[in-house]
């Protein structure tokens, strides 16, 4: 038998050994649901999302709107936020991780080399009057460990691993998802307050305009003095708006650099105007049978059940039998001349079976453990299938109420601005009161301030349907 012959049984039988079953249950995607809508009986209709088995965005999602500054800000978040760059960094542990327990599978070869200097006493051997001799002793070496895996404990292990880094890469496909929203969303938060600092702006000149009619109103004998003290309060009131208003400014800006992962001191938010944001006439929205294969969350849901019933398989092969194979060659010799010759070889094969006879029931109690965490996972699932199925139904029913809102907004901004223009026609030519005008301004400075909040949130709300559908983040080509 030659020196090779330990290395080429033990590949031999790795090889016959791996073709081996795996024990326990094979993975298989939970089933698309039948659901073929999102909106409950007896909810409005949504003539805005357009239903289609594959319905999706041609692009990056955000693009829809049309705003320049959002594009740039976006592309910021996204090379530098803190949440996301952490999510690549563990998707990549992760994956290195499954590289590693798949490397555990194979054959584990090394090599050892050695010298060995001894001076021997050969007096203390009883010998006298010779020499003590010094010599040196040369080894070189290699050993090959495998365990056969006979019953895929080890196959589990490594399907499991993968499946965990699946499960993180969905995860991360989420933070970017997540994190496109809320970065719209702010630039459009910020787009809101603006335009309701200018609602309010344009009150206080609304009073100040009052108040300059009051006072040529008394001037020319028609008015007295104190009829300004009700426009005065008025304008103090309206002041008043302002601080918080620039208040909830400033914080939305600073929301907005932290997504970006900058520090406020450090950069500085774009001038978001509402005007500049164009609503898409229709969002297309995926069917939910096709919605699960694409939203993150639910993929990584679905990874999830795909650990668990990989991990109910390696509970299952601690059942059974394990066999571990080793070989080891060593080549010594005293002169290093004759390191290399068949001569100074020797060589072990070892194979060794264990099988679990008596452990208190641990192992079967950890095979029904993980029967459990695979039951867990996938009720799991079909929660997170459900939560998204309900996320979509809101936000349909969201924009079709903002398209009621402000259409009913536009109705009474309409009603106001002509009731105040004949009031203060009528007040000009001394034909009216002022308590009419005060209320006519009243109800035009909340319709106005009204329609900038629910233009905001409607924009807003088509940012969260994309986002509830898994729109798409990179620059995809229709």
């Amino acid at each position: 038998m030659t020196s090779k012959t330990p290395f080429i049984a033990i590949l031999l039988a790795a090889t016959a050994l791996t073709a081996c079953k795996a024990v326990g249950p094979n993975f298989a995607p939970p089933a698309a649901p039948t659901t073929s809508g999102y909106l409950m009986r007896g909810d409005a209709p949504n003539g805005f999302a357009r239903l289609s088995a594959e319905g999706r965005p041609a692009g990056a999602w955000w693009k829809s709107f049309g705003s320049a500054d959002l594009d740039r800000v976006m592309d910021q978040a996204l090379a530098g936020n803190p949440d996301v760059n952490a999510a690549n960094a563990s998707l990549e542990r992760l994956r290195q991780e499954a590289a590693a327990v798949r490397g555990a599978q194979q054959p584990q070869v090394g090599v050892n080399a050695g010298i060995l200097g001894e001076r021997i006493n050969i007096a203390s051997l009883g010998f006298a009057g010779f020499p003590n001799p010094t010599l040196g002793l040369y080894s070189i070496g290699g050993t090959v460990n495998y365990d056969a895996d006979l019953f895929g404990g080890l196959r589990r292990n490594s399907e499991a691993a993968a499946a965990n880094a699946e499960n993180q890469a969905r995860r991360a496909d989420a933070a970017y998802l997540t994190l496109t929203g809320q970065t719209a969303m702010a630039a459009v938060q910020i787009a809101t307050i603006r335009a309701e600092i200018s609602a309010a702006y344009q009150a206080i000149d609304e009073d100040k305009h009052t108040i300059d009619l009051i006072r040529q109103a008394e001037a020319a004998g028609g008015e007295p003095a104190s009829a300004t003290v009700s426009p005065k309060a008025q304008l103090a009131e309206d002041e008043a708006v302002l601080p918080p208003l620039q208040q909830q400014l400033a914080q939305a800006r600073h929301q907005l650099a932290q997504l970006v992962g900058q520090a406020p001191a450090d950069w500085t938010a774009p001038d978001f105007d509402l005007a500049s944001f164009t609503a898409p006439a229709e969002v297309p929205v995926s069917l939910p049978s096709s919605l699960v294969r694409r939203r993150p969350d639910i993929l990584a849901a679905e990874a999830q059940v795909h650990v668990a019933v990989a991990q109910l398989g390696v509970a299952t092969a601690a059942l059974y039998p394990d066999l571990k194979l080793t070989a080891n060659i060593t080549q010594t010799a005293i002169p290093p001349a004759n390191l290399l010759s068949y001569g100074a070889s020797g060589w072990q094969l070892a194979a060794g079976l264990t099988q679990p006879i008596w452990d208190g029931g641990t192992l079967k109690a950890n095979k029904r453990a993980a029967q459990a965490a695979a039951n867990e996972a996938l009720i799991r699932y079909h929660g997170t299938v459900v939560a998204a199925f309900t996320q979509v139904a809101d936000v349909m029913s969201a924009i079709t109420q903002d398209d009621a809102e402000l259409a009913a907004l536009a109705r009474s901004e309409a009603v106001a601005e002509t009731a105040l223009r004949d009031d203060q026609n009528a007040f000009r030519l001394g034909g009216g009161a002022l308590l009419p005008i005060l209320d006519d301004q009243r109800r035009l400075q909340i319709a106005r301030r009204n329609t900038a909040a629910s233009q905001g949130r409607r924009i807003a709300d088509i940012a969260q349907l994309y986002v509830a559908t898994a729109a798409d983040w990179r620059d995809m080509k229709s």
